[in-house]
């Protein structure tokens, strides 16, 4: 293949992959931050993230369990479910997150903890064994919004239809590396699910 040959498909590569980014960060950005106008459900998942190294959630934890919290006080959830595993740091994320929201006024007794959620897709496959009989409830999925159109597609596949999202009131300079990555993630997830989950 001579050089000019390579450029040229070198050129068409570069912008059929700008398209596709550029649909890709519209898609995540408009189905992350859409949300219905009533968000009442049976129960809602919190996936968990970060804990601090002084035992704290960190900042889009914290904004995540606040979303929980206010939407709890608002009377549109019942039961909370707190989703994550062992962080690098050494917390149980699942427990931080119960100790958070019962030190916001929660009952602990309408929250319910699943500690093996390690991944977002271990998170929704937990669902099964925690709720049972309980699938065609609504779920209200809360993470960060860049976060919920994977979340969601993964929680369907576990065997929920009925799924509302609801995004945390936190951004960062950090979400332009968490949309591109979810960018490869959510096709890899749909791709995988498609042709071995079968």
């Amino acid at each position: 293949m001579s050089l000019k040959k390579f450029e040229v498909k070198l050129i068409s590569l570069t912008k059929i992959y700008s398209f596709y980014l550029l649909v890709s960060f519209g898609y995540i950005l408009y189905h992350g931050l859409t949300e219905e106008k009533d968000l009442k459900s049976t129960f809602a998942l919190v996936l968990g993230n970060k804990v601090e190294l002084n035992g704290k959630p960190s900042d889009r934890l914290q904004a995540r369990l606040d979303r929980a919290v206010f939407l709890y006080k608002e009377n549109s959830i019942q039961k909370i479910i707190v989703s994550g595993g062992i962080g690098k740091e050494g917390f149980d994320e699942a427990k931080i997150m119960k100790e958070y929201l019962i030190a916001n006024g929660l009952n602990a007794n309408q929250i319910i903890e699943d500690n093996l959620g390690y991944t977002t897709e271990k998170s929704a496959d937990n669902l099964k064994e925690i709720l049972k009989s309980h699938e065609s409830e609504p779920i209200l999925i809360i993470s960060q919004y860049y976060h919920l159109p994977r979340a969601s597609y993964l929680v369907k596949r576990a065997g929920f239809n009925n799924i509302k999202t609801s995004y945390a009131r936190y951004i960062e300079i950090r979400d332009l590396y968490s949309i591109f990555r979810e960018t490869i993630a959510l096709p890899y997830i749909i791709v995988v699910n498609s042709f071995f989950k079968h």
